[in-house]
């Protein structure tokens, strides 16, 4: 959906939101006037710095999506701390919100509507590593609600931590005096303003890294970044563009270095994680545990949406469960997942190593066998340490803040 599209559609939502409860009484008084965009971004805006609207009173939106890092996490844990202590450990790696305007809703069979639309994608789309929001709407109201997180646990309650907090005030003069007696439409106008905050392009989506001067003929890559732009698309090398798309669109559009699809590769388990101290827990993506309605899809178990690598020269935790906290050491793990198994699965009780340990032997087969995977052990990975080093040097040029050389740097 264009970014004028969707902006007409929130409109229209908030123009149904802002409408009067249909009641009479002492107490009535006539609905506010509709609310803008302009005004439900200055909402958001506020509601996502606010830290009084978690159970623990310690932890906002910002705390695991800091403007500093991209929105992405501040720190290097594998899982972010959450909970009504602030002391839970997350399930998943938190991943950054940028870059998220075109990501469709989740389809079982997706066609794209720009080249070879009769091909059938499979899985795609949606928020979250599982695709179960089909909204940034909907993906607002998860962490509010989840126990790990912000741990609400339901709509009333975080509905009255709304109504106590700082922006209770604008929520009243934009939503009515008596917004808070309706605890589900106060919840549902914040995760709306919400969602209308990121949609801000400026900070959200601002396709300023030295990879879009590049497109737009601003900067001029170095050899090194070109040589790791081509190990990067070659299907013989990294092979990475076949998920991570580097090109612009037919319609011009430029790249968001994902195709949204839905993925099996095999990450080893993560023993950071503290869910992962239960031997007999398995986070399986499409098939559960966070998300249900696929539980019975036995073909779906261990797939996960495939992330943008914009600004992932930023992060330091990698996959959905941070198994790896170093970009290199992902690089080399595409590389030698099945050429060099030891390097990075540990050995099972019969002293042979354990490939895909985060996986349970009956969903193996799901994992991705595609190139840079599918070679031999003991064989010849399919990309070198100078490949990798190529390749580092080129995804450094899709961290945003890019200024090209004549531009102000003010």
């Amino acid at each position: 959906m264009t970014r004028p599209l969707l902006l007409l559609t929130l409109l229209a939502a908030c123009s149904v939101f802002a409408a009067p409860p249909a009641y009479q009484g002492a107490n009535y008084a006539p609905g506010p006037r509709p609310v803008s965009a302009k005004q439900l971004e200055a909402l958001g805006r506020q509601l996502f710095f606010d830290r009084s609207l978690s159970a623990s009173g310690q932890a906002s939106c910002a705390s695991c999506h800091s403007p500093g890092h991209a929105y992405g996490p501040p720190n290097a844990l594998s899982a972010q701390m959450g909970g009504k202590d602030g002391k839970q450990m997350g399930t998943r790696a938190a991943p950054s919100l940028r870059y998220l305007q075109s990501v469709p809703p989740f389809s079982e069979h997706f066609h794209d509507n720009d080249g070879n639309d009769s091909e059938d994608a499979g899985p795609t789309g949606g928020y979250t590593w599982d695709g179960r929001a089909d909204s940034a709407h909907a993906q607002a109201a998860l962490p509010l609600l989840a126990a790990n997180e912000m741990a609400n646990g339901t709509p009333a309650l975080a509905a009255k931590r709304l109504g106590a907090s700082a922006a209770a005030p604008r929520f009243r003069a934009l939503f009515g005096r008596d917004i808070f007696a309706h605890p589900e439409q106060a919840f549902a106008k914040a995760a709306l303003a919400l969602e209308v905050f990121q949609q801000n392009p400026r900070e959200f989506a601002p396709y300023n890294s030295k990879y879009d001067a590049y497109l737009r003929g601003q900067a001029t890559l170095s050899a090194k970044e070109m040589r790791g732009l081509n190990a990067f698309n070659d299907p013989a090398k990294g092979n990475c563009a076949s998920c991570h798309i580097s090109q612009r669109s037919e319609g011009g559009a430029f790249p968001a270095f994902t195709d949204y699809g839905h993925i099996a590769i095999g990450a080893p388990r993560n023993p950071e994680l503290t869910a992962n101290r239960d031997g007999h827990y398995f986070d399986l993506g499409l098939c559960g545990p966070a998300r249900t309605d696929f539980k019975n899809r036995a073909d779906y178990c261990g797939l996960f949406r495939t992330p943008s690598l914009r600004n992932v020269a930023t992060r330091k935790m990698f996959f959905h469960n941070g198994a790896f906290h170093d970009l290199r050491q992902v690089l080399r793990f595409y590389a030698e997942r099945d050429t060099r198994p030891e390097k990075w699965y540990p050995k099972g009780k019969d002293g042979k190593t354990a490939k895909f340990d985060d996986l349970p032997i009956r969903y193996q087969a799901n994992v991705n066998m595609e190139a840079p995977f599918g070679g031999k052990a003991g064989g010849k990975p399919m990309f070198s340490e100078r490949d990798i080093d190529d390749m580092l040097a080129f995804l450094k040029t899709l961290s945003d803040g890019y200024k090209p050389a004549g531009r102000d740097k003010s």
